[in-house]
C-alpha cells in the first residue's frame, strides 16, 4: 500500500471502478496535486444503492463471528499500514503528522470496538402477561438491521469518522453507501480497501466519491435507505433533515463549546488541556474549545499564561514533526475566519495574540472583550480562534455558556465536587467534561448534543442501537 499521484478507483459495491470525469485532491498547505478520483454521477449513487439492497440480503444473513472476523481483519490491516493511513490524513487534510497518527490508531479502535458490539445486538423476553389479555402468551424482542445505511462524512476526521459509519454497519447487518467529504475521499478509499482485503461480502459497503450536490442528494433521499448518518455543518444538516423523509437521521452538526473555570482550578491542568483543545486539527474540531469562561479572580493570571503558551505554537509543514498546527482545509476557510476575528475586532474585541492569515494558514488566535453578539460569540468559528471571558457568579458562567444554539460538549474545571453537579445539571449539552477539555473523547461512549448540535448518538455501541430497530416476537401457547 502507497499514496502516490495516480488516478485513484472508488469501491462499488465491492469493485473498485475508474470514471472519465474525476476530482482532484490538493494538498491545502500548498495546493500541490495529490491524486485524482472518480467524479461519480447521479446514475453511479443509483447503482451503489440498488447493489446495496442485495447486499443488506447478505449482510442481514452473515453468522456473527464472520461479521466480526471481518471487522477484527480490516482492523488488523489498518494497524498494519498505520503510517501510511496517517500520512494521507495530514497530506489531503488539516491535521499535522502527530494528529494523524492519533486518528489512524483510533479507527484501529474503532473497527475493535465495532466487532466486540456485534456479539452484544440483543433483545429481552417480554412478560405478555402482564395485560390480563395477554395471558398464555410469550414473545420477546430483537434488534434487527435497518437495511441500507447512507453515510455523509466531514473533512476533519476523514478516517475515523468513516470507521464510525461502516463499523457499527456491519456490525449490526447493514449495508452502508459512504459518501466521503470532497476535499478528503482518500481515507475513505484506503478503508474501504481494509476491508476488501478482509473479504467482506460484494454489495454490503460503497464509497463513491463525487460532489455532494449530485450524489449527496440521491442518497439522502433514495426511498431504498432507511437511515441518514451525517456528520457536517448545520445547514447542511437542516436540509437533510427537510429533504430526507421518512428515515431514521443520526446527525452531529457541530458546537460552539464552553469551558468554565472556577477560581479552585488548577491552571497547570486546564491551560494545557484548553490551548490543545482549542487549536487541534488547526481548530476545525466539532468539539473544540472556542469560548472560556474564567473567574475574575484568576482571570488575568490564566489569560497571562493562555497567551505566552499559545505563542509557543509552531505553524509549519503538516510532516515535520515539530509543527504543532497545519493550515485550514482551504484558503476560503481561512479567509472566512479572519473575517469573523476582523467582525468581532471592529465590534470592540481585543485581540491578544495571532489574528493573521497566509494563504491557508491562520495563525493560533486568542481574543478577550468579544461582543456576545457578533459573529465569534454565536456561530461556531472552526477554526484556530478561542475567546475569553471573566465572569462574577456561577450562574452568570452557566447563563453566559448556554447562550447559543448549539449543545454538544461543555467543559468545567474545579475540585469542588458539589459546583461540579451543579453545573453538569444546568448545562444543556450532550456531554460534560470535568477537569478536561470540551474536545476529550472516546469512542465508546455516547457521542452528540442538543439544541441545533444535531439529532441521535454516536459511538460505537450507540450507533448500532441507531442503526437496528426492536421487532416483537409473540407465541400465543396452547
Amino acid at each position: 500500500m502507497k499514496v502516490d499521484l495516480k488516478r485513484q478507483k472508488m469501491f462499488v459495491a465491492g469493485d473498485w471502478v475508474e470514471r472519465e470525469r474525476v476530482l482532484e485532491v490538493r494538498n491545502p498547505e500548498d495546493d500541490d496535486l495529490i491524486a485524482v478520483v472518480p467524479r461519480a454521477s447521479r446514475k453511479d449513487m443509483e447503482e451503489a444503492v440498488e447493489l446495496a439492497k442485495k447486499g443488506a440480503q447478505v449482510s442481514a444473513h452473515l453468522p456473527v463471528y464472520k461479521r466480526m472476523n471481518i471487522l477484527n481483519k480490516a482492523a488488523d490491516y489498518v494497524e498494519t499500514h498505520k503510517e501510511t493511513y496517517a500520512k494521507t490524513i495530514a497530506l489531503e487534510g488539516s491535521k499535522t503528522i502527530t494528529e494523524a497518527r492519533k486518528e489512524a490508531g483510533r479507527c484501529v479502535e474503532t473497527l475493535r470496538l465495532s466487532a466486540e458490539e456485534a456479539r452484544r445486538v440483543t433483545g429481552e423476553t417480554i412478560p405478555f402477561d402482564q395485560s390480563e389479555g395477554g395471558v398464555g402468551r410469550f414473545g420477546y424482542y430483537e434488534r434487527v438491521p435497518l437495511g441500507i445505511i447512507g453515510a455523509i462524512t466531514p473533512f476533519n476526521d476523514p478516517l475515523n469518522l468513516v470507521a464510525h459509519k461502516i463499523g457499527p454497519a456491519i456490525a449490526s447487518g447493514n449495508a452502508i453507501v459512504v459518501k466521503p467529504a470532497t476535499a478528503t475521499p482518500l481515507s475513505a478509499l484506503f478503508l474501504a480497501e481494509a476491508f476488501d482485503y478482509a473479504e467482506l461480502p460484494k454489495g454490503i459497503l460503497s464509497v463513491i466519491t463525487g460532489i455532494g450536490s449530485e450524489v449527496g442528494q440521491v442518497l439522502m433521499t433514495h426511498p431504498d435507505v432507511r437511515m441518514i448518518s451525517f456528520t457536517g455543518g448545520m445547514e447542511a444538516g437542516l436540509k437533510i433533515a427537510n429533504q430526507a423523509g421518512l428515515k431514521k437521521k443520526s446527525m452531529e452538526l457541530g458546537s460552539n463549546s464552553p469551558v468554565i473555570v472556577l477560581e479552585d482550578a488548577s491552571l497547570e491542568e486546564a491551560i494545557p488541556s484548553c490551548v490543545s483543545g482549542a487549536f487541534w486539527a488547526a481548530g476545525q474540531n466539532c468539539i473544540g474549545v472556542q469560548r472560556i469562561y474564567i473567574d475574575q479572580s484568576i482571570y488575568k493570571e490564566f489569560k497571562d499564561q493562555f497567551v505566552k503558551e499559545t505563542k509557543q505554537y509552531r505553524l509549519g509543514p503538516k510532516l515535520d514533526e515539530s509543527t504543532s498546527m497545519g493550515p485550514l482545509i482551504h484558503e476560503k476557510e481561512a479567509k472566512r475566519v479572519a473575517f469573523m476575528v476582523e467582525d468581532a475586532e471592529r465590534t470592540g474585541a481585543t485581540i491578544l495574540t495571532g489574528g493573521k492569515r497566509d494563504g491557508a494558514f491562520y495563525e493560533p488566535t486568542v481574543l478577550e472583550n468579544v461582543p456576545e453578539d457578533c459573529h465569534l460569540g454565536r456561530e461556531e468559528v472552526f477554526g484556530p480562534v478561542v475567546l475569553l471571558y471573566s465572569f462574577q457568579t456561577l450562574t452568570e458562567a452557566i447563563e453566559k455558556a448556554n447562550q447559543t444554539d448549539y449543545g454538544l460538549q461543555a467543559g468545567l474545571f474545579t475540585k469542588d465536587l458539589h459546583r461540579a453537579f451543579t453545573l453538569i445539571k444546568q448545562l444543556h449539552v450532550g456531554g460534560v467534561m470535568i477537569n478536561d477539555s470540551t474536545d476529550f473523547r472516546i469512542d465508546g461512549m455516547p457521542f452528540g448534543g442538543t439544541k441545533q448540535s444535531g439529532v441521535g448518538r454516536e459511538g460505537v455501541k450507540f450507533s448500532i442501537h441507531e442503526m437496528t430497530e426492536e421487532k416483537v416476537i409473540c407465541f400465543k401457547l396452547a
